[in-house]
């Protein structure tokens, strides 16, 4: 495409490994949480609606250095993990890593309204024929969820793919390393004379939204009727 060098394919490319990571990793423990929101108990639902509301209410740059101060190489867990020879400061794992936490509560709140709406007493009937928790929740609730999860990995993919002010922080902007796509564009807007070049990174940035939109139209539809057994 015209106008763009091979860093902004770069980061084109790592803002798509970074976000489809951070959706992958995050998306596991998003359905446990919202489960755990769903049907815990009131104390325990509580305290995961204060700390998955967090990375919304806080600024962004916040989150950035709280995860610094954490997973940095001096940190008390980026110390402790290096050693493991896992890093994250300065690192696309880094940017992951902070896509992952911002976009966690756009993950978990469709899950977990998904997840409340579902009949109770299905559930119960299972359990009192004798079916143990993991058999119902792969049998029962996942399958009768499955349109809010496959809304929540989208939701959770687009805001890891927009990700800025927390993994600029945490990460930097390194080009082939950290760069992402919204950081290329911040860079394009403040460099004299690449406003063509800003403006092409947004249009390719709105061409992935758009198709992710559209790819959750399409998951959520194919989920709703294998959730209701449609042929």
């Amino acid at each position: 495409m015209t106008g763009l060098a091979p860093d902004d394919w770069a980061a084109i490319a790592l803002s798509l490994k970074v976000a489809l990571a951070a959706t992958a990793f995050g998306l596991p423990l998003a359905l446990a949480t919202a489960l755990a929101q769903a049907r815990g108990k009131f104390g325990l639902r509580v305290l995961l609606d204060v700390l998955v509301t967090l990375p919304l209410v806080l600024p962004p740059v916040a989150t950035g250095y709280g995860l610094l101060l954490l997973f940095g190489r001096n940190g008390p867990i980026g110390e402790a993990l290096e050693k493991a020879g896992v890093v994250f400061a300065f690192d696309w794992t880094g940017a992951a890593l902070a896509a992952g936490i911002m976009a966690f509560p756009l993950m978990v709140r469709p899950m977990r309204l998904a997840i409340e709406a579902l009949d109770k007493e299905v559930d119960e009937v299972a359990r009192t024929l004798g079916a143990p928790p993991l058999v119902r929740f792969f049998r029962i609730t996942l399958p009768l969820a499955l349109p809010g999860v496959a809304a929540g990995a989208i939701l959770g993919f687009a805001k890891a793919l927009g990700e800025f002010g927390a993994t600029i922080t945490f990460v930097a902007a390194i080009p082939g390393e950290t760069l992402t796509l919204p950081a290329a564009i911040y860079g394009a807007t403040q460099s004299p004379g690449d406003e063509a070049r800003a403006g092409m990174l947004c249009l390719v940035a709105a061409a992935i939204a758009i198709g992710a939109v559209l790819v959750s139209d399409l998951v959520g539809r194919l989920a709703t009727r294998t959730s209701r057994g449609a042929p």
